[in-house]
């Protein structure tokens, strides 16, 4: 199976630099991954704590769908319990057919709690939500059977989508899945891929095989199956030419990333520890991901396969900006140019042709050089004799 990559775009930025900017180069990266040869972008939504800074992924999917000519673009993740969701189906609708068929849609319950704070949801709210608004999306995109819905928060009467989607029969669509089952229930009931998002710290590591077994099992109960291409799973790389290269590099960026998830971000199965760069590095290294050489991706690719038990179809490295732009953008480079190819089929023609190549030339250089002696004996001859 052809592994994918792309990229997880929250993103993660610095409260204190230029916001326009910081979204500048969001873009900018992005269509750098669209003429690297990246396969898929997800990009997030957030409404508070000043670093994750993309509130509508659909708005920022339409300005990147106009710099890029490949990638799929999906919403990584729309948070179904913050909106309508007649009026999020119509959004991905109208992206699908402005992108000619590029978006993905990703779902989730909502990851900050002080952005469901300022809609009055409590944590225990998110993910009942999610489940009752995600039946209302997939029957406003999979039938034309109208929909009727009423609580305390939302009434729908008689709800249709006016235009179908431009896909055939539908875009991809991804359930976000961290350490409960919930995730990967869910994506199972409908058929949908899971977005593994806490796939390489310990416990996600742990529940891999464990999230397909639930996924194959609701899905069967469901009518639906569970497609292991429609598995993502998300980790954390930065890749220069040497670790030591890497690790000077992330100077940049790490410990602002390390610090948002110590101290502001409520995301529990991101516990990440470490005082100072050193100790973050080799945190990260201990498991987490790599900051490293592409030699180093290769292998936690290759373990996170055999921790999934039967493989998946997209390995999505997380934009954390650790990084300055250029170091950013040269890591990316490395992925595409030395980790894809090795789990893509793409270079080991060539490089049995290469082996082969060496193998035979003694020999056929010797009879290229007998050729070539024969033909000066032949021409030598000719002009003896003229």
């Amino acid at each position: 199976m052809r592994l994918r990559f792309g990229t997880f775009m929250a993103p993660f930025h610095p409260p204190e630099h230029n916001p326009t900017l910081s979204l500048e180069a969001d873009l900018d990266l992005l269509q750098h991954m669209d003429t690297l040869g990246f396969d898929e972008a997800w990009i997030g939504e957030h409404h508070s704590a000043g670093s994750e800074i993309i509130a509508s992924p659909e708005i920022f999917i339409a300005a990147a769908a106009a710099r890029t000519k490949h990638i799929k673009l999906g919403t990584g993740v729309v948070s179904l319990p913050y909106h309508n969701p007649l009026w999020t189906a119509e959004r991905m609708v109208l992206l699908d057919h402005l992108t000619r068929g590029r978006i993905m849609m990703g779902v989730g319950p909502g990851a900050l709690p002080t952005d469901a704070g300022m809609l009055g949801l409590e944590p225990s709210q998110m993910r009942p939500l999610l489940e009752e608004y995600m039946a209302i999306v997939m029957q406003l995109l999979t039938s034309d059977e109208p929909v009727n819905y009423s609580s305390d928060r939302l009434t729908l009467k008689d709800a249709r989508l006016h235009l179908r989607p431009y896909s055939d029969p539908l875009f991809d669509i991804a359930v976000a899945a961290v350490a409960s089952p919930s995730g990967a229930k869910l994506a199972g009931k409908y058929g949908a891929g899971v977005l593994s998002l806490g796939a390489t710290v310990a416990i996600g590591m742990d529940v891999l095989a464990h999230h397909w077994t639930i996924q194959e099992d609701v899905a069967a109960q469901n009518g639906q199956v569970a497609d292991r291409d429609k598995w993502r799973l998300v980790g954390l790389m930065h890749l220069a030419e040497t670790e030591e290269q890497a690790r000077k590099d992330v100077e940049y960026g790490i410990t602002q990333w390390f610090r948002y998830f110590q101290n502001v971000a409520a995301f529990p199965q991101m516990a990440v520890e470490g005082g100072d760069i050193d100790e973050m590095v080799d945190f990260v290294n201990g498991g987490l991901g790599v900051v490293g050489t592409p030699d180093q991706a290769i292998a936690q690719i290759e373990e996170l396969l055999e921790q999934s038990n039967g493989g998946f179809g997209a390995y999505l490295t997380l934009s954390h900006n650790w990084a300055n732009n250029a170091a950013t953008k040269k890591s990316y480079e490395l992925l595409a140019r030395h980790v894809m190819p090795r789990f893509q089929g793409s270079v080991s023609s060539l490089i049995g042709a290469a082996d082969r190549a060496q193998k035979s030339r003694p020999e056929l250089a010797e009879k290229q050089l007998s050729a070539v002696d024969e033909a000066t004996e032949r021409y030598e001859a000719e002009m003896a004799s003229a």
